[in-house]
């Protein structure tokens, strides 16, 4: 009787052991995992502001360019308004 019970206890052991590993193996298989998809967001998250900078970089060159052709054209006609009433002087 000593000897079954001896194997029981050994058995009960293995299944103890086995389950622990298992256990440790998930929850270190898991941290891995965890990890890997951090570095990956985080990654991801620095290519989106890459991304976004560059967006807004052209955007405000674009903004600048607009500004400056709609100021030249403003420029230009009260300069051409000037000279037409510069040279309109009943001379």
């Amino acid at each position: 009787m000593d000897i079954a019970r001896g194997e029981k206890v050994e058995g009960e052991l293995d299944l103890l052991v086995t389950r622990r590993h298992e256990k440790r193996s998930e929850s270190e298989g898991e941290l891995l995992e965890r990890e890997a998809w951090q570095e990956t967001e985080m990654l991801h998250a620095q290519q989106r502001r890459e991304a976004n900078r560059l967006a807004w970089c052209e955007y405000h060159r674009a903004a600048a360019e607009r500004a400056r052709r709609t100021l030249e054209a403003l420029i230009a006609e009260h300069e051409a308004a000037a000279n037409v009433l510069e040279h309109a002087s009943g001379k």
